[in-house]
């Protein structure tokens, strides 16, 4: 039960907006289980290297075209992990938190539908993709002609005067020309997982661009890390059977199983790269793979990867979000005389961000445990645990989860 003081500013509050002299032009207000909206949010403040401050902010006016969400959850990224220790986009102080979601609590009177067109109200739950800018090779019209990396991202963001601009918070403010979609039929850990699964939903669909990805694909998955995880279960969902993991750690290698991968390679198994790729080929019936998925980061890894795919076959490259250094090749024995065919992956549309919704009801209904990807959860109060614990890899997903 709201005592007192909780039921007079509920009174307040629905007083003001009816008079209009609330906080920014709103449809109305969702009183939560808590209470009223508070007067101010906490936000997580990167504020040196290694160092987040859990600060208190007032609480934004919501424009009309505004939404205020009250955070429930929202994962920790590799990014956020090379800002938290490194700072390489120089945006000290930020807010960061990019794969996060929650719930609608106030919303302009202009907003009407999410990006898909789909209806929005208040107690839905969402999730944000990009921030559109004066970019004319980034529309709502030809959702596929560039990545998301030409656009701006929440929690990615230089700070303001607004300060609710990254996820790792308990309120966040989505502003006008944002994109915003309703996953109210997805559960919070699926939500949570949605922007690193649109990652791999790309990387697929750049795969499939190069007509070698096919039903009866032979195919290698080397680095079994969230992100390698994720790609085998998409695989999976697609009907393909024969998928190959390569990793260092055996307990990956054993999730990877659950995930659908049919076979396991661990690469401290074996002594130099002719006895793995002996290794990997044996695991594909005898044969080299069709098509290979690089998603370790490693330059070694990937100097490696091309001795795995046969003569015509095909190779994707993830695994280098930041510059991760260089790799060696040989061009004439790795590509040109086998005629390999290689697409790079970074980021995500707009349109695989909505394909992946799909893909995570798909994974649910077949049986995938996709919610065992997140080991580690924290309050928001334990972020810098959480980001020690991400750089420590001693889980798979940490996620920041708000009671």
């Amino acid at each position: 039960m709201a005592d007192t003081a909780q039921i007079e500013e509920i009174v307040k509050q629905v007083l003001a907006n009816m008079a209009g002299t609330g906080t920014g032009s709103c449809t109305s207000t969702k009183v939560t289980a808590g209470g009223a909206i508070p007067k101010t949010a906490h936000v997580a403040m990167l504020t040196s290297l290694e160092h987040f401050e859990v600060k208190e902010f007032p609480m934004p006016e919501v424009g009309d075209d505004d939404i205020l969400v009250k955070v429930e959850g929202c994962g920790v990224c590799g990014t956020d992990a090379h800002e938290f220790k490194r700072d390489p986009f120089g945006l000290i102080p930020v807010a960061l938190g990019h794969e996060g979601t929650g719930e609608i609590v106030k919303m302009g009177k202009n907003v009407k539908k999410d990006s898909a067109g789909k209806d929005l109200k208040l107690g839905d739950k969402v999730v944000t993709c990009m921030i559109f800018k004066e970019n004319p090779d980034i529309t709502m019209f030809d959702l596929n002609k560039q990545n998301v990396g030409g656009a701006d991202v929440y929690g990615l963001l230089p700070d303001d005067d607004i300060h609710l601009n990254g996820w790792f918070s308990d309120y966040i403010l989505v502003r006008g020309g944002s994109t915003v979609f309703n996953v109210s039929d997805l559960d919070l850990y699926s939500r949570v997982l949605i922007e690193p699964c649109a990652v791999l939903i790309h990387a697929v669909e750049r795969a499939k661009s190069t007509g070698i990805l096919r039903f009866n694909s032979r195919v290698v998955v080397q680095g079994c890390g969230p992100i390698g995880l994720i790609c085998i279960s998409i695989l999976r969902t697609m009907g393909i059977n024969k998928i190959v993991a390569v990793d260092g750690e055996q307990k990956r290698l054993e999730f990877a199983k659950e995930l659908g991968a049919s076979d396991v390679v661990n690469f401290k198994d074996h002594k130099g790269i002719e006895a793995l790729t002996a290794a990997v080929q044996a695991k594909c019936d005898g044969h080299l793979a069709d098509f290979a998925f690089q998603c370790t980061g490693s330059p070694v890894a990937h100097s490696n990867i091309y001795k795995f795919i046969r003569n015509g076959g095909g190779l994707c490259e993830l695994g280098f979000f930041i510059n991760g250094g260089d790799a060696t090749i040989n061009p004439h024995f790795d590509i040109c005389s086998k005629e390999i065919t290689t697409v790079g992956s970074w980021v995500y549309t707009l349109r695989d961000y909505a394909t992946t919704f799909d893909f995570l009801k798909s994974a649910k209904k077949i049986g995938l445990p996709m919610d065992k990807l997140i080991t580690h959860t924290y309050p928001l109060e334990e972020i810098n645990e959480a980001l020690k614990t991400n750089l420590a890899m001693t889980g798979l997903k940490i996620a920041i989860i708000n009671k």
